[in-house]
């Protein structure tokens, strides 16, 4: 008879993730692992798999999560104010956010640099995540050209490139970068793109 688990597989894998986020895949061991999860090694590999499987479930969670933290807020800015600047300049002001729960950047960021030059499935993954990504701010500059708030004569493929290369940027910068001033400026200096 199979045994009940005696945790809940999300929570266990959000604190995977936090800890891959901190170190990396290389750096985390397995028996890190186990006990920053509260899990014994077993249940680790009999739910999750071995740690390359874990780190891609760790990864999935974390687009799923960064997705619902973009594309939500969006939707509600677009429909309170109907402006699309001002939802492109709240992507990149989340960007700069930093929640006390999870670790300073970005864990997609960190994979892209440590693991996409080696490892097709989280290279392929981060790659799907940064396409959504690109596909809302495409979608938004669209709304935007089409209510005349943005010159048509702007490529809104071009644009949803350069926007995405922003966020990416600035959940780098706000690793080692505490001033906000300078964050807001470098915001603004994107924003200019519009004029």
């Amino acid at each position: 008879m199979a045994r009940t688990k005696e945790f809940d597989e999300d929570v266990v894998l959000l604190k995977a993730m936090r800890l891959f986020w901190e170190q990396g895949y290389e750096k985390t061991s397995i028996q890190e692992l186990v006990s920053h999860m509260g899990i014994h090694k077993g249940s680790l590999y009999d739910t999750f798999g071995d740690k390359q499987s874990l780190y891609v479930k760790a990864l999935k969670r974390y687009i799923e999560m960064f997705e619902q933290s973009i594309r939500l807020p969006i939707k509600r800015r677009m429909a309170d104010t109907r402006s699309a600047k001002e939802a492109i300049r709240m992507m990149l002001e989340i960007a700069v956010q930093q929640k006390e729960e999870f670790p300073d950047g970005c864990f997609m960021v960190n994979t892209a640099v440590e693991l996409a030059k080696h490892d097709s499935v989280c290279r392929d993954l981060v790659k799907l995540g940064w396409a959504t990504v690109e596909q809302l701010i495409y979608d938004i500059i669209v709304e935007g050209q089409q209510s005349g708030e943005i010159s048509k004569a702007l490529n809104p493929e071009w644009l949803s490139h350069y926007f995405n290369n922003a966020i990416i940027g600035l959940r780098v910068m706000v690793k080692t970068i505490t001033d906000s001033e300078k964050l807001r400026q470098i915001i603004n200096m994107n924003m200019s793109v519009f004029e």
